[in-house]
């Protein structure tokens, strides 16, 4: 009479434990990269918003400008964990950078300097 073993020998557990740890390692470094792409898309996404803002600004307000955000009131407000800072403003046109706190990324826009990426959010 035959005896019926049940379960998994230690050598099958450690083969499944081992094929799960190299999933992980495989996913964990993409899902970081995700993370930061996230949060480059929300400073894009928050520079082409004051580009809004300050055309409204310029218009309620004799032909110029913001030079900060804050000036602006309540039409204009970040994402959460950006920050976005008006480097300079001119009656002709302005510069805005932002940063967020969980990357090392800054993102710029220039509008009316005549750059050649006039518009666009630039990140670096």
């Amino acid at each position: 009479m035959s005896s019926m073993r049940k379960g998994f020998t230690l050598i099958e557990l450690l083969i499944v434990v081992v094929i799960i740890g190299i999933l992980a390692a495989i996913a964990i470094p993409k899902f970081a990269n995700t993370k930061e792409k996230a949060y480059i898309a929300s400073m894009k996404s928050d520079l082409r918003n004051l580009v809004t803002a300050q055309e409204a600004y310029f218009s309620d307000n004799n032909s110029s400008y913001a030079s900060s955000t804050g000036a602006m009131g309540t039409n204009y407000k970040p994402s959460t964990g950006v920050t976005v800072t008006i480097n300079s403003s001119t009656a002709t046109g302005w510069d805005a950078s932002a940063t967020h706190g969980s990357t090392t990324k800054t993102c710029g826009l220039t509008l009316g300097g005549g750059s050649t990426n006039e518009g666009i959010p630039i990140c670096q």
